[in-house]
């Protein structure tokens, strides 16, 4: 068993490093494997999860182990909390720790993801973090807000895990529910990653087009993998 103060997001990287990379663990039990080991850290599961969300964010807002997920995660949270304007929307907010970072900086939040399962455990963990956010399951596609929902609308780490087609049509929503700019981070890959459920990759090239097609103002920079920021302008 871990103990709760060695409960963070590098188990990830930990998974990974020893399971799967090796064969022990097939990388779609993944998944799997990561829940238990953290809701098997104490009697319980919601007292492991705060465990886990705090260490997170301490180590994201902190000095993280370098050879550690969370070492990959904090300068991309940096980034994006740095083209935040207003009230703010994540898509596909997984965790949540980017949302929680930009409640806890004061803006008003949405987070939103697929899995009712990750959502839920969210909207019970933030409240006891003392920074309480909005919690929507939705698929990034299609999210049952209306139009202009909010000033800045983030899809950090979320269209590299979906088909080229199906990253347009998160952009498009995205579009459709920002009323002043759309953040989108990727990692710049040569093959998808299989571990982390990469489908699709990405260079300046593919941003670029992706950016053009919208027909918005955009700009195309590198920091920790690649950005694409689109100025809806109302």
């Amino acid at each position: 068993m871990i103990g709760l103060g060695q409960l963070d997001n590098d188990l990830a990287g930990w998974i990974d490093r020893t399971l799967v990379v090796p064969g022990v663990l097939p990388p779609e039990r993944f998944e799997d494997a990561f829940v238990a080991i953290v809701t098997g850290s104490a009697a319980d599961p919601d007292d492991a999860w705060l465990a886990f969300y705090r260490n997170t964010l301490a180590a994201l807002h902190g000095t993280p182990d370098p050879n550690g997920t969370n070492a990959q995660l904090k300068p991309v949270h940096e980034r994006a909390a740095e083209l935040t304007v207003g009230s703010a929307l994540e898509l596909g907010c997984c965790f949540g720790f980017l949302a929680l970072r930009l409640a806890a900086a004061g803006h008003r939040v949405t987070a939103t993801d697929l899995t009712a399962g990750t959502v839920g455990l969210l909207a019970r963990m933030a409240p006891r973090l003392g920074t309480p956010l909005q919690t929507v399951v939705a698929d990034a596609r299609a999210v049952p807000l209306p139009a202009d929902h909010a000033d800045t609308v983030l899809a950090v780490h979320l269209i590299e895990h979906l088909p080229a087609e199906e990253g347009r049509a998160v952009v498009a929503e995205a579009i459709r529910l920002a009323r002043r700019r759309v953040v989108v981070a990727v990692p710049f890959e040569t093959e998808p990653n299989e571990t982390w459920g990469h489908l699709t990759t990405f260079d300046h090239d593919t941003l670029h087009a992706l950016g053009a097609d919208t027909g918005l103002p955009y700009e195309v920079s590198e920091h920790h993998g690649g950005w694409l920021v689109l100025d809806t302008g109302r």
